[in-house]
C-alpha cells in the first residue's frame, strides 16, 4: 500500500520562524503527524519553498527525503492565498470557488480533477498546486482518506491530508 500525504508550504512551519507563541500550532501538529505516518522512506514532490518546508518537517520527525520509487510520498502544496482582504495576495472573489473545487478533489479524491486544475488561475490566486497536479496519479486507487487539517488562517487555504493507495 502506497502512503501519500499533503502538507502546505507554509513558511511559518520552518524552525527559523519559530517563536514562544506558535501561530500555526494546530497546523504544525497535523503536518508532523502526517509526515511521521509516512514512515522513513519519503519522496518529496514540491517546489523550492515547499522543499524547504518538507525538509524541515522530515528532519523534525527524524528522517530525510529519498529518491526511491518505492517510497511514500510527501506532496507540498496549498490552495489560494487570496481568500480575504488581509490575505497575502489580497481578496480575489474567485478564490473561494477555486479552493472549494480543489478541496473536493483532494478529499474525494478525484485524480482527474486534480490533474486538470487550471494552473493559470492557480497562479493568479497564489495557489501552489503544481506539486498536487504532478502527483495526481498517486491518488487513482486510494483505499482510505484522512483530512487532518482544513482551514484558511491568514487568508490562505491549507490542507493536511493522508491517503493510502492500493498499488496499480
Amino acid at each position: 500500500m502506497t502512503r501519500v500525504a499533503l502538507v502546505p508550504g507554509c513558511l511559518a512551519l520552518l524552525p527559523e520562524y519559530a517563536s514562544l507563541d506558535d501561530p500555526v500550532d494546530e497546523l504544525r501538529s497535523a503536518c508532523l503527524a502526517a509526515v511521521a505516518w509516512l514512515g522513513e522512506d519519503v519522496r518529496v514532490i514540491a517546489g523550492a519553498q515547499g522543499a524547504r518546508v518538507a525538509a524541515a518537517l522530515l528532519a523534525e520527525v527524524g528522517t530525510a527525503p529519498v529518491t526511491d520509487q518505492e517510497a511514500a510520498y510527501l506532496i507540498v502544496g496549498n490552495g489560494s492565498a487570496r481568500r480575504t482582504e488581509k490575505a497575502p495576495g489580497h481578496l480575489d472573489p474567485r478564490a473561494a470557488e477555486f479552493d472549494d473545487a480543489l478541496g473536493k478533489a483532494l478529499t474525494t479524491p478525484d485524480a482527474e480533477a486534480l490533474a486538470a486544475l487550471d494552473l493559470a488561475l492557480a497562479d493568479e490566486l497564489w495557489a501552489d498546486v503544481g506539486p498536487i497536479v504532478e502527483a495526481a496519479d498517486l491518488l487513482r486507487d486510494v483505499a482510505t482518506v484522512a483530512v487532518d487539517y482544513d482551514d484558511d488562517p491568514y487568508g490562505v487555504r491549507y490542507w493536511v491530508a493522508r491517503w493510502a493507495a492500493q498499488p496499480a
